[in-house]
């Protein structure tokens, strides 16, 4: 069990992945409890935390790791930026990450 450490985001995803084989294979959910919990060093509590959401929302996809980008920008395009992340309901990262490979691709022809 971590002492206290929140599950990083590909760690989450590849818990409730492992909880929904264990549902799909029909285990009695104490049985699947013990199971998750031992494998992935979890506490009996967060495992059934991990069926449950599995059991909700079935297989999730696994996010990709992520690194710190640090870019120089003027000021008026990251506030055009920022303003773009609000409006829309996302965040920075992911707005700029989606502005990064569109381009990419139209550089690339299409090639990730």
């Amino acid at each position: 069990m971590s002492p206290g450490f929140r599950a990083r985001a590909d760690q989450a995803a590849q818990r409730v992945n492992a909880a929904t084989k264990l549902l799909a294979r029909g285990l009695e959910l104490p049985v699947a409890v013990r199971r998750l919990a031992q494998r992935h060093q979890l506490s009996e509590r967060q495992a059934r935390r991990y069926l449950e959401r599995a059991r909700v929302d079935g297989p999730v996809e696994v996010p990709k790791a992520k690194v710190a980008f640090t870019v120089k920008l003027a000021t008026e395009v990251v506030g055009r930026v920022r303003k773009q992340a609000r409006r829309s309901g996302r965040t920075v990262s992911a707005l700029v990450t989606q502005a990064l490979v569109e381009f990419l691709e139209r550089l690339d022809g299409g090639a990730p």
